[in-house]
């Protein structure tokens, strides 16, 4: 049988990926159900998804699936039927990124935003904390439309939630929203529902990326006691697409930070966050080109040119470095999870408002 992982090194993988000379979608999904056997769920969708040659992160556990892919434009169909055919993902919503591509792909090579199929095996499919036993996801909040947010939203007493991280809300957000001032979803729900302790009462929409983390928020906010509780259907993604094709009008500011190669896709000229650095208007997440920091951060063009895309004179002086000895630096790192490593070291820190 063959092996349900892959075994080819990053560099190559890489390689690659580059040198295909046809366009990938980007798509992210998931759904929260009961998964008996995650493991046998996991290799079942391994073996379809590699023979179409799908790349992408994969969460698997007994309460569901989250999914991040890139699928050839000419498998894009067989992929669909592939994930339809398990009866509790027919007809699921498929979040088809904003931008396919970087500025630097054609239309022909871009979606490169991943360039490995990983399928893991987790306790949850997004990471919250919850231990209570009574806690139940399937009591919910309300999904909310573009159209339903945009008017939800006119009324000045609606509490827009935003249950992303601060690095994600630095850099794009809605108009008014409140941002929970950590690093972690795991920190945030307590966060949100002590912030909002006095505002029970209240009209509360959430959102996030894609859906995943607003849909366990608002069962959690509802959990805690909140009476009127609303999450955006499929995020900023599905929004800032159903905005477009139906001519609404936009409330989100800037970009969409997204969790791969990509590290964001424009919604917004609007520009509402700061090179780390110098201090000027910018919003591109990179990591450090110090392997061994690799600390992802904001920087604007300048500031790349002069520090040689690294976060400082130290991690410059360290690319300059002999090979072995970088090498020697790198040592202990986990390679295989690197520009999302949520390790608060990975991060640069909030920056405080003032």
């Amino acid at each position: 049988m063959a092996p349900l992982h892959n075994r080819v090194s990053q560099e190559e993988l890489k390689k690659y990926l580059y040198e295909e000379t046809f366009h990938r979608h980007t798509v992210s999904f998931y759904h929260y159900f009961f998964i008996e056997d995650p493991v046998a769920f996991r290799d079942e969708l391994y073996k379809g998804l590699e023979a179409l040659k799908v790349f992408g992160r994969i969460y698997i556990a007994q309460e569901g699936i989250n999914a991040q892919v890139s699928i050839p434009e000419d498998n894009y169909e067989a992929f669909k039927a592939f994930l339809y055919s398990f009866d509790p993902l027919n007809n699921i919503r498929l979040n088809i990124a904003v931008e396919q591509q970087s500025e630097n792909d054609s239309r022909a090579t871009g979606g490169k935003s991943f360039w490995v199929l990983k399928i893991k095996v987790r306790n949850k499919i997004v990471a919250d904390g919850i231990a209570d036993p009574d806690f139940d996801m399937a009591n919910k909040g309300r999904y909310v439309n573009a159209a339903a947010f945009n008017k939800l939203t006119e009324d000045a007493d609606t509490i827009v939630v935003d249950m992303r991280n601060h690095y994600e809300y630095e850099v794009g957000h809605f108009n008014n929203a409140i941002e929970i001032p950590s690093d972690t979803f795991r920190e945030q729900l307590p966060m949100a529902a002590q912030m909002l302790e006095d505002k029970k009462d209240k009209t509360i929409i959430m959102y996030c990326t894609g859906g995943i983390r607003c849909e366990k928020a608002s069962a959690y906010m509802l959990h805690r006691g909140f009476k009127n509780v609303f999450h955006l259907e499929g995020g900023i993604i599905n929004y800032a697409n159903t905005v477009k094709e139906e001519a609404l009008d936009n409330k989100f500011r800037g970009k969409n930070f997204v969790f791969d190669d990509r590290l964001g896709e424009r919604i917004t000229d609007e520009i509402i966050a700061k090179c780390h650095q110098c201090g000027k208007p910018a919003d591109n997440h990179v990591n450090c080109v110090n392997e061994a920091c690799h600390l992802l951060f904001i920087q604007c063009e300048a500031c790349s040119k002069k520090f040689e895309g690294c976060c400082s004179v130290a991690c410059q002086e360290v690319i300059h470095l002999p090979g072995e000895v970088q090498k020697e630096l790198r040592k202990g790192i986990d390679k295989g999870n690197m520009v999302f490593n949520k390790a608060k070291e990975r991060l640069r820190p909030r920056i405080e408002p003032g």
